[in-house]
């Protein structure tokens, strides 16, 4: 689903609510955020960079039993289970899902 489907189906449902507010006359409240959406990747660790960012890779998942295969560029991204004012203890060669949130990229990996 892309976003213009999603500001259709967002105007769609608007459009129904506000049909069934005047026939009900109840209240309802609904938040839309066009084109807004969370985007994630499956990513390699590469190295330690600083507190708890590390550098990683994006890979990309293929059949059972065969590796990931890295692609695109190294970029660096946030792991948000280790504290922010420690140096980050996550090993080189693990895997997690990074998201982008605003201008970060995000990854929870336990220790």
């Amino acid at each position: 689903m892309d976003a213009g489907e999603n500001v259709i189906e967002s105007r769609q449902m608007l459009s129904r609510l506000a049909r069934e507010r005047a026939q009900k006359n109840s209240e309802t409240v609904v938040v839309t955020s066009p084109g807004a959406r969370v985007a994630a990747w499956t990513i390699k660790i590469i190295s330690h960079y600083s507190y708890n960012v590390y550098n990683v890779r994006t890979v990309q998942v293929d059949q059972p039993g065969t590796l990931p295969m890295g692609w695109g560029e190294n970029m660096q991204a946030t792991n948000l289970a280790e504290p922010f004012l420690e140096e980050g203890q996550l090993a080189a060669g693990s895997y997690a899902i990074m998201f982008r949130v605003g201008s970060a990229n995000v990854f929870y990996a336990p220790v």
